[in-house]
């Protein structure tokens, strides 16, 4: 490889990035980064990076991504490289920003495309079916005048896919015309030449870059354990945000049955108040009488379910046992498959038939799932049941995830990928730092670490806030509200508003908005409280159209949430982000390790909290020029021995330990 086309020649100080930007700025770290990803590419190595904010993690994994994929095939390092990320924002990133300004200034040719979930395409077949039977599917004016609107757009979209349409379609409406696998005729279609989806994929299988969301990608990784894939074959697979894959793996290797889903798929075929449904224009009474007995086998299961939770599912729901129910509703809906699949035998037009042996299949894979989870035959598996009551209607949820996702992983991605690369700016923890829990959670063994600092100067643009003196959390929990709601005020009124404050629960959440509405009013700040319900995209733009406010932000809002400027100044921390022990799946993971001789505290508990705290401190310093401060309300960071770990995992800083009396 020439000098100018390694990462040295592309991002260093006199790199062809440099030469095309007037106002690039050398990030030694960035070219670090960028170096070890090229090492691990070429030595067909794991590696594991953690990049402090401002690092540009994204052009130090493209940067090699494309110089092991591109070029002379001869010369090729990888053929393809899948790169993953959290959030959409990133994704939109990379392919808006960053990848054409790399093509740009690289003078190699490839291909980079964004994969998308089937879901997001519409299918054109299906459109037609649709509209064929729009009258027995739909019933709104609304949703006519939607489905109207889809197949004029179907003439114009380059794509097909739902992030080219200007609003959102009505859900019930998209569920009909969306590219399904199930539903998929494949090359018999007679749309396939032009089917949104099939483009995508060849367009895909032609790429040396894949961009995908993480969900996709272990979508992807749960259908090759049983033979089949959305994704082609790849060689290397990046995941940016990688803080987040052991729980995006335990959600897409596990099991969820929900009570309204169920529901949403017997409507879809007969709705009794609507006398809408595909089996409608079937005029099948038989039929149609199943569809009520399901949802009769359906209500009595969930009730069943629903007061087995009551009875014997203690705090948390967890489910130790198989067979706390009888099972009326598998049967049910598999006796209600065999009635549809022989409606769609009697349609000489294989299209509309196609719709009817989905809606079978659908059904019979259904009942197997509720099998699955009663009879707990996931291996190695914690189950729990969830009950809510939304709009005086009751909604149970079976849940399943593996207690370990590290062997699945292990087996699945690292023992059969020649290179996967994680990055983050929170993969370690300690001074040292230290690995060891990241690797041991998603199941590494042999892997390449690197710690990397921030190009920021943190000990001149942040403070951090420590108050001595509150009352415990757990056991004085009234009077730490209290505290903390005073110290909310004090530090609000220095920045005059500018302020997040970040939460570990809704319910404290809650009541702390209520407990300070009064004087956010009198001081004429607003208030952006995540408990109204307003989606975490619109509260962000309003607090940055009027930073003079105060966001209260629960779970989602310790991460992905990006602010630079003068907008935030201020970042509150009302506890140590411990997660309550009593959630069927930690609870599992807990015992697991101490049923092997460990320390869930030591092990599990203290060091996840670390790293959601390092995710909370990063959402202050965004840029080189934000400057401000954070408060770390919950006294046990200095006052417990384990308190240490948690400040000597956050960059250097100037540091305060305040008296909650004087609060300096």
């Amino acid at each position: 490889m020439t000098t100018n086309l390694s990462p040295a020649g592309i991002l260093g100080p006199g790199g062809r990035i440099a030469a095309r930007l007037a106002r690039y700025e050398h990030r030694p770290q960035q070219l670090a980064m960028a170096e070890a990803v090229w090492r691990a590419l070429v030595s067909r190595k794991h590696l594991a990076v953690e990049a402090g904010t401002g690092v540009g993690k994204s052009f130090a994994y493209l940067v090699p991504a494309i110089l092991a994929t591109a070029g002379d095939e001869k010369e090729r390092v990888a053929r393809r490289i899948v790169i993953s990320t959290h959030t959409i924002s990133l994704q939109e990133q990379l392919v808006a920003k960053d990848l054409p300004l790399l093509n740009a200034v690289i003078p190699l040719e490839f291909s980079a495309v964004l994969v998308k979930g089937r879901q997001n395409y519409l299918s054109r077949r299906r459109l037609r079916g649709a509209l064929a039977r729009a009258g027995a599917l739909f019933r709104d004016e609304a949703e006519f005048t939607e489905l109207r609107k889809l197949a004029s757009w179907t003439e114009e979209t380059a794509d097909g896919s739902l992030s080219e349409l200007t609003h959102r379609p009505l859900a019930q409406v998209w569920d009909e015309v969306q590219s399904d696998h199930g539903n998929c005729m494949g090359r018999d279609c007679p749309s396939h030449a032009e089917c949104f989806y099939f483009q995508a994929r060849r367009r895909a299988q032609g790429a040396q870059i894949l961009i995908v969301n993480h969900a996709l990608f272990f979508s992807d990784l749960a259908l090759r354990r049983l033979g089949a894939s959305i994704l082609p074959d790849y060689d290397a697979v990046v995941f940016d945000e990688a803080h987040n894959i052991e729980g995006v793996a335990g959600d897409h290797l596990g099991l969820e049955v929900r009570s309204g889903h169920v529901e949403y798929i017997l409507n879809k075929l007969y709705n009794d108040r609507t006398n809408r449904g595909l089996l409608v224009a079937r005029k099948s009474a038989d039929a149609e009488r199943q569809v009520l007995a399901c949802r009769f086998a359906a209500d009595e299961f969930f009730d069943a379910i629903a007061n087995w939770r009551q009875l014997h599912g203690g705090t948390n729901g967890r489910v130790n046992a198989a067979g706390v129910a009888q099972n009326p509703l598998s049967p049910a809906l598999v006796k209600l498959a065999r009635m549809v699949r022989s409606q769609g035998d009697f349609i000489v037009e294989r299209e509309e038939r196609q719709d009817f042996v989905a809606a079978s299949d659908r059904l019979v894979a259904l009942a197997a799932q509720v099998d699955q989870w009663l009879d707990q035959r996931l291996e190695r598996s914690v189950y729990w049941v969830e009950v809510a009551e939304r709009r005086q209607q009751r909604r149970v949820a079976l849940s399943a995830a593996p207690i370990d996702v590290g062997p699945v992983l292990r087996e699945q991605l690292f023992d059969k990928v020649a290179t996967v690369i994680m990055t983050s700016a929170t993969l370690a923890v300690g001074e040292g730092p230290s690995f060891d829990f990241f690797k041991s959670r998603i199941g590494l063994t042999k892997v390449d670490t690197h710690a990397l600092g921030s190009p920021f100067d943190y000990a001149r643009q942040a403070e951090l806030v420590v108050v001595r003196g509150m009352p415990d959390p757990n056991r004085q929990r009234e009077e730490f509200e209290r505290a903390c709601a005073a110290m909310i005020r004090r530090y609000v009124a220095r920045s005059d508003g500018h302020a997040f404050v970040l939460f570990t629960s809704y319910e404290m959440l809650r009541r702390a908005a209520a407990a300070l509405t009064p004087w956010l009013t009198s001081q004429n700040l607003a208030l952006h409280s995540q408990a109204d319900g307003v989606p975490r995209t619109q509260m962000i733009e309003r607090f940055k159209a009027d930073p003079r406010a105060v966001l209260l932000g629960t779970d989602s809002f310790w991460q992905g949430v990006d602010v630079p400027g003068d907008a935030l100044r201020t970042v509150i921390i009302t506890k140590l982000p411990f997660t309550a022990p009593d959630r069927p799946l930690l609870e599992a993971r807990l015992q697991a390790i101490r049923d092997a001789g460990g320390d869930p505290f030591r092990e599990y508990q203290l060091p996840e909290a670390v790293l959601k705290l390092k995710q909370g401190f990063g959402r202050l310093i965004r840029t080189q020029d934000d400057t401000g401060t954070v408060v770390i309300l919950d006294s046990r960071a200095v006052s417990k021995p384990y308190g240490r770990l948690f400040l000597d995992s956050l960059p250097a800083c100037r540091r305060v330990v305040a008296r909650l009396d004087e609060a300096g």
